[in-house]
């Protein structure tokens, strides 16, 4: 993990207005690639480049409307950096499950890079199973919001899972699912390989992935590329006001019917 003291984070934010693209200069190369020494390690990546709505990820807890449910969500932006924050692609992505794009009764869905769990738990509202995942320091955080956001009778459609990705993939099966979803989750050029191998063993011919981003570098055009080598992908949704685009991808040669 890459941790910033509050202190002086706050003071790069006062000081210096255009905070992402310095870090992201000081986590590359020249070449731009990560850096070395933060192999292995989340990247801090703040939302936008005036740094004002970092502030928010201070908030211990946000509050939520979906499904007619109140979602409160917790965050710990100090100790987990950006696995504990709700992110604005988070919300787009719920907001367009929840208006009924695809019909999730049912679906067995799977969420990568989960964070604090708002995804998932919005799509279990929707009536799917979704077994919902991160890395394993993530994991306990997850699950308090989970619990503490979902009715006793819907609980058990959500799984909490640890999941690496490139790692460890027998764990999940070829063809369970039939959603998976993201939402930023493509940020660290590092992570994209992985990433992309993770996307090809979940997805079987009948899966439809969903992944919510916003894009800020080339870098992030790559990944997409590199998914489109792979599978089908074209943009389905746009939110001019948060920035956030999403992308609805499925094998090749795959009839788009879910």
């Amino acid at each position: 993990m890459v941790f910033f003291a509050h202190s002086i984070l706050h003071q790069f934010l006062q000081v210096f207005p255009g905070f992402f693209d310095a870090v992201s200069s000081f986590l590359t190369t020249t070449e731009g690639k990560p850096s070395p020494w933060i192999k292995d390690k989340m990247a801090l990546v703040p939302y936008d480049a005036e740094g004002l709505g970092i502030q928010k990820f201070y908030k211990p807890l946000t509050t939520y409307k979906f499904v007619n449910h109140t979602i409160q969500i917790k965050q710990d932006w100090k100790q987990l950096g950006v696995a504990a924050v709700v992110w604005d692609a988070a919300i787009v992505l719920c907001t367009y499950l929840e208006m009924g794009a695809l019909n999730l009764q049912g679906c067995s869905a799977v969420e990568l890079g989960a964070g604090t769990g708002l995804v998932g738990i919005v799509a279990a509202l929707l009536g799917a199973h979704v077994t919902i995942t991160d890395r394993k320091i993530a994991l306990d955080f997850l699950k308090s919001n989970v619990q503490a956001n979902l009715p006793q009778d819907i609980q058990p459609k959500a799984v909490v899972k640890e999941l690496t990705w490139g790692q460890n993939l027998g764990n999940f099966s070829s063809d369970k699912f039939d959603l998976i979803l993201g939402a930023d989750i493509i940020y660290l050029e590092e992570t994209f390989a992985d990433l992309l191998q993770t996307l090809e063993h979940l997805c079987s011919d009948h899966s439809v992935i969903l992944l919510s981003c916003r894009i800020r570098y080339e870098r992030d055009q790559n990944f997409l590329k590199m998914l489109g080598n792979h599978f089908t992908v074209h943009e389905v949704h746009y939110d001019l006001e948060k920035d956030v685009h999403i992308y609805k991808a499925h094998r090749r040669n795959h009839k788009d019917d879910l």
